[in-house]
């Protein structure tokens, strides 16, 4: 339960502090006292935007503090958080002069999230204003779904809803990520094919050169060799038949003089090496061959060679096969791609059936309970004053997987005997909204775990037996939670277990608001001035002892 609250510097609060019990807690106060003002800062506890011009000193930083008895139901939110658990659970946000807010428990720094999910399992405000919730299919699932004992079975169903929608998106965004590349596919396979075909990694692109030049002058090569070898061999004048005639009389010097050994050495070294050239020239000469069918092949290839580099706009072979690769890359990518898309359908099809086996869980034990739903209802609205009231509740199949399961709700409403149901954000009128709000907060009460409900002058437009039955229907509430109630019925006030009063006053010049507990004289009179107005008189207070009873 709320415990306490504690406000500083915000709005026409200037220091605010005030401890809580359990029960039926009643807040009284004239119109314009600060009752919104409360509920205002208590709004930044559930995580609402803060804003700078709620700032009353513009130098000071502006706190609303609240602290929570928490029991141990609690602890795995905090250990999921990495927070310590405290009995005493304090919540802080603080609005700096800057205009930027802070959030804590316990002291910790949290972001928004964690404080509005923490906050939201600990406290709902409601004010008269907000009975268009009503009309929402969420708040409709939320009335069955507490009757129905469905609090597991959702939220199994909507972790697996969750995921069910992520895999779609994600089969969405790859789907068109194939159909994309499927547009280019056919030219990239034909790039491909057309680079495969030429067996790049078999080609030697210099040696490709070489080859094709001998080939296109094998005749003139063939004909210049034929005429140096002849040169070298011809008997008796050729160059072979000189060089060893020269070489032998060298050698002949060498013998008687000495100053020739060196020059008769690097002759006869000389003589060994044009030998070999001879040799290898005789070898070459020989495999020289003029083949135009082969030379028509490395016409071919070295053409299409390239015919790539000036399609491609590259330089060499290697960036050919860089080329190749890549597009062999991206069309196995396309298969993995395709390999993808059938898994994740495959995945959505196993979630499918999670969920349908849990929707029809769900169904059931909603269909369950709408007869329960309605006998309740029909009791309450006939003790707050509508004694012809019907209600229903429709539940429609769907052919697709909502966040509620696969059917739709629809909470129908007529006041008055002998019309059909209809819709009830048709049928309901505004004098209507508050009891029937009413109501089905007293049902939601009986199976929510929610410790604090703070309902904000939720029964306005109403007044005399009408007025008692709401204040019986609140204190009967407050049994089973924390029940702050902002009131401006007597009948309401009288049934408080305690009271409160928020008051505005003039402080050093300065109009600021306070709330202060009132004992039982100060809750008599209060109930008394609620009845007769400013002036109390001896009948009012009669009559507010009788609440009061």
């Amino acid at each position: 339960m709320l415990s306490r609250i504690y406000i500083k510097n915000f709005a026409l609060i200037d220091t605010l502090e005030v401890s809580l019990n359990n029960g039926l807690q009643v807040i009284t106060g004239e119109t314009g006292a600060g009752k919104s003002i409360i509920l205002g800062a208590l709004r930044l506890i559930l995580g609402e935007r803060a804003e700078v011009k709620s700032i009353s000193k513009s130098e000071e930083k502006s706190i609303v503090e609240t602290e929570f008895d928490l029991n141990n139901q609690f602890k795995k939110f905090f250990i999921e958080n990495d927070l310590d658990y405290e009995h005493h659970t304090i919540i802080r946000r603080e609005i700096l002069p800057s205009g930027k807010s802070r959030a804590f428990i316990n002291d910790v720094p949290v972001t928004l999230d964690v404080l509005k999910e923490l906050s939201s399992k600990l406290i709902d405000i409601h004010s008269q204003f907000e009975t268009s919730n009503l009309f929402t299919s969420e708040y409709q699932f939320k009335i069955i779904d507490g009757l129905s004992e469905n609090k597991k079975v959702i939220e199994d169903y909507q972790n697996e809803f969750s995921d069910y929608q992520s895999l779609k998106i994600q089969l969405k965004k790859l789907q068109a990520q194939l159909s994309e590349n499927r547009k280019e596919s056919d030219y990239k396979d034909f790039l491909l094919n057309e680079l495969e075909e030429l067996k790049l990694d078999d080609v030697d692109y210099e040696d490709l050169q070489n080859q094709l030049s001998i080939q296109e002058n094998a005749e003139m090569i063939s004909e210049n060799l034929v005429q140096i070898l002849s040169r070298f061999h011809q008997e008796e004048v050729g160059i072979l038949s000189f060089f060893n005639e020269a070489k032998h009389k060298l050698s002949r010097i060498a013998e008687v003089s000495n100053g020739f050994s060196e020059l008769d050495e690097r002759l006869e070294t000389s003589f060994v090496e044009l030998k070999d050239i001879i040799s290898e020239l005789e070898n070459e000469s020989e495999r020289i061959e003029i083949n135009p069918a082969n030379l028509a092949i490395l016409v071919e290839l070295n053409n299409k060679i390239n015919a790539l580099f000036l399609k491609h706009n590259v330089s060499d072979l290697n960036e050919l096969k860089e080329l190749r690769d890549q597009l062999a890359g991206e069309q196995k990518g396309a298969s993995e791609l395709e390999d993808h898309i059938a898994e994740i359908e495959e995945n959505i099809s196993k979630k499918e059936k999670t969920l349908q086996a849990l929707a029809e869980k769900l169904s059931k034990n909603r269909k369950k309970s709408v007869p329960v739903f309605i006998k309740k209802a029909e009791g309450l609205l006939k003790k707050l004053g509508l004694e012809k009231a019907k209600v229903d509740i429709e539940l429609d199949d769907t052919t697709e997987f909502n966040a509620f399961g696969k059917e739709n709700i629809q909470l129908l409403f007529q006041a008055n005997s002998g019309f059909p149901l209809k819709p009830i954000q048709t049928a309901i009128s505004g004098g209507e909204r508050s009891r029937v709000m009413l109501a089905v907060k007293k049902i939601i009460a009986e199976s929510d775990e929610l410790p604090t409900l703070i309902l904000d002058e939720i029964d306005t437009g109403v007044s005399g037996k009408v007025a008692e039955e709401i204040g019986n229907l609140m204190r009967e509430m407050s049994t089973d939670m924390q029940l702050i109630v902002i009131s401006h019925l007597a009948q309401v006030a009288a049934k408080g277990n305690d009271n409160y009063k928020v008051v505005k006053r003039d402080i050093s010049g300065k109009t600021q608001s306070t709330i202060i507990p009132l004992n039982d004289e100060e809750k008599l009179n209060e109930i008394a001035q609620l009845l007769s107005g400013s002036k109390i008189t001896e009948a009012a207070l009669a009559q507010a002892k009788e609440l009061i009873g």
